[in-house]
């Protein structure tokens, strides 16, 4: 089971991935060119949350599946030295991922809520923007100093 967990966690990074970089996109340029807020704007705001959510359920399913944390529950925080890889998905990982799905989850409710378009533009355009700089950090690429992982788990 963890093994498919796994590979889905790992499509899913890309949807978010794409989905915020998109939502950021249209923003910001609606930003600029002071468009009305749409139908379409709408839905990348809603989308973009729905896939974060979904990744982060993964995310949660496999934190207390993972031999990684489980080494991390074992040894302790005290005890490990260094940010090992246990260290960083027992921690690191859990804590930066939570306050990325936190932000856009903000993010989009302030968004829905607000009336001006401006202020719905730049509200999606700051958290998701924080956001995908947070998840960016926190994702263990192939050249990450604290957990290696491939851009795409068979």
């Amino acid at each position: 089971m963890f093994s498919i967990l796994l590979f889905f966690h790992s499509i899913f990074r890309w949807l978010v991935l794409i989905s915020l970089s998109l939502t950021i996109y249209n923003s910001a340029t609606s930003l600029v060119t002071k468009s009305l807020f749409t139908k379409k704007d709408d839905q990348y705001r809603h989308w973009t949350a729905t896939i974060i959510h979904i990744q982060f359920m993964l995310g949660m399913v496999m934190y207390f599946k993972s031999p990684a944390v489980a080494r991390f529950k074992t040894i302790g925080i005290a005890t490990a030295r260094g940010i090992t890889e246990s260290t960083f998905f027992g921690v690191i990982h859990i804590s930066m991922m939570i306050t990325a799905v936190i932000l856009v989850t903000l993010g989009s409710a302030f968004a829905k809520r607000y009336q001006e378009d401006k202020k719905k533009f730049s509200i999606m355009l700051l958290c998701f923007s924080i956001a995908l700089l947070i998840i960016l950090a926190a994702i263990p690429w192939p050249f990450s100093p604290m957990a290696q992982r491939p851009f795409l788990r068979p």
